[in-house]
């Protein structure tokens, strides 16, 4: 063997090693890097499905149900008003108490000056970070076990939305996961087939 394709031969081994440890890395801080994204992009999702929550709370608690539609959900933000209790003096203070100059009255505030929220009202519908996509929202009633119809709202998104551009055999294994323990694969906070007290399930 000749020095020149004995410096090709080693040449072509520094190579190989250099290729093999790069992959090694790669394989190692790919799932690393997509647990790091997964969990930034659920927080900001998380945060709008709460002021969702925060809306069709205040809807219900006017119109004793919950909105189906981002549309209603947004004009009422926007337009509506509800009914807040207001309190003139303390109860802590036996004087007033005594005297009966605690007040308390009912008056109607906006909307968004009682329940602000972060998100825009008319951008309530759009999963941030997901090139316009949207959340599913639904509104209904559920009878319980005893007979007693509970108003009920869910809003979801799923997995292939949140994580639709990052290692999609991570994405199917994350999945398929959640399926094995009867989850939904994604996040969403309320539920249509039963009471939850409006619960997210990243908080269950």
């Amino acid at each position: 063997m000749n020095k020149t394709v004995g410096i090709a031969i080693r040449a072509a081994l520094v190579v190989a090693i250099l290729g093999l440890t790069y992959a090694l890395v790669q394989s190692i801080m790919e799932p690393i890097n997509f647990q790091k994204e997964r969990k930034q992009r659920e927080d900001k999702v998380v945060e709008q499905l709460k002021d969702i929550r925060v809306v069709e709370r205040a809807f219900k608690s006017e119109f004793g149900r919950y909105a189906g539609s981002f549309d209603t959900l947004a004009n009422f933000y926007k337009n509506g008003t509800v009914t807040v209790e207001l309190q003139i003096g303390s109860l802590d203070d036996s004087l007033a108490v005594a005297l009966k100059q605690v007040i308390r009255k009912k008056e109607k505030v906006a909307v968004s000056e009682a329940f602000p929220i972060k998100t825009p009202a008319d951008s309530l519908a759009i999963v941030p970070g997901c090139n316009g996509a949207t959340f599913e929202l639904a509104a209904g009633t559920l009878i319980t076990s005893s007979k007693v119809p509970v108003p009920v709202f869910e809003c979801k998104v799923h997995n292939d939305v949140v994580l639709q551009d990052l290692d999609r055999q991570l994405v199917v294994n994350l999945n398929d996961e959640r399926k094995k323990l009867d989850r939904y694969p994604g996040l969403k906070v309320g539920s249509l087939s039963e009471a939850t007290n409006d619960a997210g399930n990243w908080e269950q």
